[in-house]
């Protein structure tokens, strides 16, 4: 039966590769609209607690999970050898960067290499995870040629940008459209049909490389913007001006303006890393794209002005950071999820540890700091944050109360603007 037919009549036998924040939501996805879903990891860990019906993704409810394992939709092992059973291939890993900021496709040629081992005439591969324009038809398409198929004729090859925000219930895996390029036309248009057959709408486009701009784009947008408003909030502190009123009032034009805000950094994997995807791409093919560039100058000199302003603050209290009590409110990249990955409270603790402060930390959603050492957790009660020389609001997480920090810690930095509307002279904005 071709691959098309089996799609519609739900017998296709589909696989993700890579069960993190992406993968096992579209697993889980894809098992809800009742195919025979295989997930594969390298971690026996995470393999272990999907099989148990265990989620350790916010937006994958355990209840949930637990149902589609016991129906038998859903399995995950660490097994590569059962490709050769599926259908179809989502892969998504990480594209994380190396430290020259220079993209690391690491992890997807991994998981080619593995596809290129069983490949079979009428499988559908999709790469989901964010890369530069060119890495499907320039990196992977070569190396599944390299069996003597070919694609579009013998197996299907697209692009499909993961578009997930943990942690947002109002836009999910199932409502949020995805955008489909393929290597050729009937690529495009039978990728197309695997996430129509489990009731995803889909965009698509006239290629993988347009599809791979689209998610760049869209990240590199947000980060501009958040640039241009850090910057924005940097001058307004020199010139005494409320930067939060400023794009309050700014809001209520109802055209033209769209509200962005400032913080202490850029967090979680996409919008750090993506724009330097792009401008990397951009520079191999001799064009310099100076607004990245200068947005992501920008974004990552936010800790640094962050432990610029608690240095001026403890100054004004006849103090200094070094032999201070620093608390930092949140350590995920943002409020309501336990991520942190590429979190600004990783450099603002390591920036204030090298100037001698001790740093303590709460979070209702993370509990341990492998990426940093010697800041220690922070049992948050009244008691305690009267003993601290200052708290900084690094993630401004819901159901934290904030009142109490506000009557008890005698200097409180808010990067956030959490603590809206409140005064005191223990409050310090960004």
């Amino acid at each position: 039966m071709e691959l098309a037919a089996k799609l519609k009549s739900g017998d296709a036998v589909l696989s993700i590769i890579g069960l993190g924040y992406v993968g096992l939501p579209l697993a889980v996805e894809f098992a809800r609209a009742g195919f025979q879903t295989i997930g594969i990891d390298i971690s026996p860990e995470k393999v272990e607690k999907i099989n148990a019906g265990e989620s350790y993704v916010r937006d994958v409810r355990s209840a949930e999970l637990g149902r589609i394992i016991e129906n038998g939709n859903l399995k995950a092992t660490t097994d590569f050898d059962v490709l050769h059973e599926v259908d179809t291939i989502n892969i998504c890993v990480p594209t994380p960067l190396r430290k020259t900021k220079d993209p690391d496709i690491s992890y997807i040629l991994a998981a080619v290499r593995e596809i290129q081992k069983t490949i079979r005439t009428g499988q559908l591969i999709i790469l989901e995870s964010t890369t530069y324009p060119g890495t499907t038809e320039e990196v992977i398409l070569p190396l599944l040629r390299e069996n003597g198929l070919e694609a579009g004729r013998d197996f299907f090859l697209a692009f499909s940008p993961e578009r997930v925000d943990p942690g947002n219930r109002d836009y999910t895996t199932k409502n949020i459209p995805k955008v489909v390029g393929g290597i050729t036309p009937r690529c495009t248009e039978i990728a197309a049909k695997l996430y129509e057959a489990a009731k995803i709408k889909t965009v698509p486009v006239s290629s993988a490389r347009v599809a791979e701009t689209v998610k760049l784009l869209e990240n590199t947008f947000r980060s501009v913007n958040i640039g241009l408003v850090n910057e924005i909030a940097l001058m307004c502190h020199k010139m005494g001006i409320d930067v939060w009123e400023v794009i309050d009032a700014a809001a209520t034009k109802p055209f033209g303006f769209m509200p962005f805000y400032p913080g202490p950094g850029l967090g979680g994997h996409c919008i750090p890393v993506d724009p330097f995807y792009l401008s990397w791409k951009a520079k191999m093919s001799g064009f310099e794209a100076r607004f990245i560039e200068l947005s992501g100058m920008i974004n990552g000199e936010m800790p640094v002005h962050v432990v610029h302003r608690v240095s001026e603050a403890l100054n004004d209290h006849r103090k200094c950071i070094n032999g201070s009590k620093v608390l930092i409110m949140g350590v995920s990249y943002k409020e309501g999820i336990e991520d942190t990955r590429e979190s600004p409270a990783f450099d603002i603790i390591r920036l204030l540890q090298q100037r001698g402060g001790e740093i303590l930390y709460y979070d209702p959603l993370v509990d341990t700091l492998e990426e940093v050492e010697g800041a220690t957790p922070f049992t948050y009660v009244a008691e305690n944050v009267k003993r601290v020389d200052c708290a900084i609001i690094v993630t401004g997480h819901k159901n934290v109360d904030y009142e109490l920090l506000v009557q008890h810690c005698p200097l409180i930095f808010d990067s956030r603007n959490v603590l809206k509307g409140k005064r005191g002279n223990n409050i310090i904005r960004l």
